[in-house]
């Protein structure tokens, strides 16, 4: 039986998402032709709205409505205080804790030399025109990457890097409490806590 090609190209759309492999895109498209138009349509606007209703923020490229963002217009925060996070969705799971009162900046990634994603192609570039433009406000870099391989190696070339342009400038990382391999955005908000509060300055 030969699929229809209109859900054979939802099929292949669906395939290109992470996580999602030939059988779930397949559930996914067939179980999409039970739903009614108005909620196709609605869905699709939705997905069409992703990139033209959203900006990146200029200071700490979060993705936003408005630019500069909430967080970093928000005047109590504590501006000596950047957390250096991997995705916006990180941002998310640390303000749903409500513990965290500094600034962020979001990488977009980490580096990856097996998926040809160096330094370059993430926002660390960025980050040290952002400490050089505040010399002296950022007291301490927060490195609050995964604790996977690539997130160790992203955090270990912040640290050599930012040592050798700010002497002073305190660096740490995340304390014990996320376990090796986790991904932040599904730790619990006792659990981020305790990974802020214990965090550790870098060697």
């Amino acid at each position: 039986m030969k699929i229809p090609k209109a859900v054979t190209d939802l099929i292949d759309s669906f395939q290109k998402l992470p996580g999602i492999g030939p059988k779930s895109a397949q559930r996914l498209a067939f179980y999409l032709l039970h739903v009614p138009q108005t909620e196709l349509d609605s869905f699709a606007e939705s997905l069409t709205n992703l990139k033209k209703n959203t900006v990146l923020c200029s200071v700490c490229r979060n993705v936003t409505e408005s630019d500069p963002c909430p967080v970093c217009l928000d005047t109590q925060r504590d501006i000596s205080l950047v957390m250096v996070i991997e995705q916006p969705i990180d941002l998310l799971a640390f303000e749903r804790s409500g513990k965290y009162r500094g600034l962020y900046h979001v990488l977009h990634g980490v580096i990856n030399p097996l998926e040809n994603i160096g330094p370059d192609e993430i926002f660390i570039g960025e980050l040290f025109s952002r400490l050089k433009s505040h010399d002296g406000e950022i007291k301490e870099i927060i490195l609050a990457m995964n604790p996977t391989m690539e997130g160790d190696a992203t955090a270990m070339y912040i640290s050599a890097k930012l040592k050798t342009q700010n002497s002073k400038l305190k660096i740490s990382r995340l304390g014990m409490g996320i376990p090796t391999g986790a991904d932040l955005e599904y730790a619990d908000e006792t659990t981020l806590n305790e990974a802020i509060l214990g965090r550790r300055e870098m060697q």
